[in-house]
């Protein structure tokens, strides 16, 4: 089916909607701020998406509709708002405060992660650019988290978000490169997969969640911090 893709996002939206309906969950949802925060994150990958078009990936025409934006069908535009929302849904259902709690031994992760950048410049320069792109992002994860002070990755909440993630993945782009909806250029990357899944969708997965995360973050404390002001 042609709008294959399409009904992918409209199933996706299904956990969103549904969880409308939890008193918990509506009452922390802030519809508003995760759109802007998704609308932010999304500009990048957008732009990523659509110079690596036709290369790294491309979009099986049997699964997506002829209508195409800057070379992309609309379903990927979707995907980038429908699977974010979402996981920032699952991200505000683990506010325990003991989650959020600032854990020493964790302070270098980010360090850690800045390795990732030359790396993964080396690794693209090798001609591996999907897998050289994607360490790249890990290492401005590590950069984005400190410079905005949002210290997520010091946090066991991150690392539960994560591993939820990873399920979501296998399901999500289990789905999307089994049917195939989206096919991969092999040049462009290591050539290990899980299951169907190449290896560095994972960390593309894990980065652009961990952006939509700290962007909410971000956004969330300002906007409380500026209403707290007003009622001053």
């Amino acid at each position: 089916m042609k709008f294959e893709y399409l009904l992918f996002n409209l199933i996706v939206t299904v956990g969103p909607v549904v969880s409308q309906f939890n008193r918990q969950i509506k009452h922390i949802s802030q519809w508003r701020l995760k759109l802007l925060t998704n609308g932010i994150v999304m500009i990048p990958y957008i732009i990523w998406d659509v110079l690596v078009t036709g290369s790294h990936w491309h979009f099986n025409k049997a699964y997506t509709l002829d209508f195409r934006l800057f070379g992309l069908p609309i379903g990927e535009w979707l995907f980038f708002i429908t699977v974010p929302f979402g996981c920032l849904l699952v991200w505000e259902t683990l506010s325990d405060a003991k989650l959020s709690t600032r854990l020493r031994p964790l302070r270098y992760v980010g360090t850690v992660l800045y390795i990732a950048l030359p790396i993964g410049i080396w690794v693209f320069s090798r001609g591996k650019q999907y897998t050289g792109l994607v360490l790249c992002c890990i290492g401005l994860v590590g950069l984005t988290d400190t410079l905005l002070r949002t210290e997520l990755l010091m946090q066991l909440k991150t690392y539960i978000y994560l591993g939820i993630v990873v399920g979501l993945i296998l399901i999500f782009n289990g789905y999307l490169t089994a049917r195939p909806v989206v096919l991969y250029g092999e040049a462009y990357q290591m050539g290990y997969r899980i299951l169907t899944i190449p290896i560095e969708d994972f960390g593309y997965g894990f980065t652009l969640m961990l952006f939509n995360a700290m962007f909410y973050e971000k956004v969330f404390n300002f906007t409380l911090r500026r209403n707290n002001g007003r009622m001053a």
